[in-house]
């Protein structure tokens, strides 16, 4: 049965989940490096054409916490899936059942519209680690995350 505390985010959430994604950003010590407005967001999600979704989870009426994704394309499954860019939920409401409620609902999209996996990023240090292999998540260690931000994007994008 569906948690009750979860639902798909409204334009009217924006604003709540913009804050939380800078709440993130601090929480994952690099505040600086997160240059979200609402108003990115809100385009990014009701724009002419959203490219990125998400859910909420709320707590007597307030945002308490966001999972934030978009599709991906596996090849050798021929089969889209779910990356989540994004899962936050306060630091006091952790252990709630609201970070797990928000990856079911995420799982649940994915079987219902016959995709292949549901796949995020973690850092290292993150005790939340222990939490997703409790789900059933499986670390990829042997891939590394590769990343073109900035001039090195843009000096390659010369190229093309």
């Amino acid at each position: 049965m569906p948690d009750s505390r979860i639902r798909r985010i409204r334009e009217s959430d924006v604003d709540a989940v913009a804050q939380l994604v800078h709440d993130l950003a601090a929480y994952e010590k690099a505040p600086q490096d997160c240059h979200l407005t609402a108003d990115r967001l809100r385009t990014a999600l009701f724009g002419d054409d959203p490219a990125v979704f998400g859910h909420v989870a709320e707590q007597d009426g307030e945002i308490v916490g966001f999972a934030l994704w978009f599709l991906n394309f596996s090849t050798w499954r021929g089969v889209h899936g779910i990356y989540l860019e994004d899962l936050f939920v306060r630091s006091e409401l952790r252990g709630s059942g609201l970070g797990k409620a928000l990856l079911a609902t995420l799982a649940k999209e994915c079987v219902d519209r016959g995709f292949a996996r549901l796949e995020w990023s973690v850092l290292d240090w993150n005790p939340a680690t222990g939490f997703y292999k409790s789900l059933g998540a499986t670390p990829m260690d042997e891939w590394t995350v590769y990343r073109l931000t900035d001039t090195a994007l843009e000096k390659l994008a010369r190229l093309g």
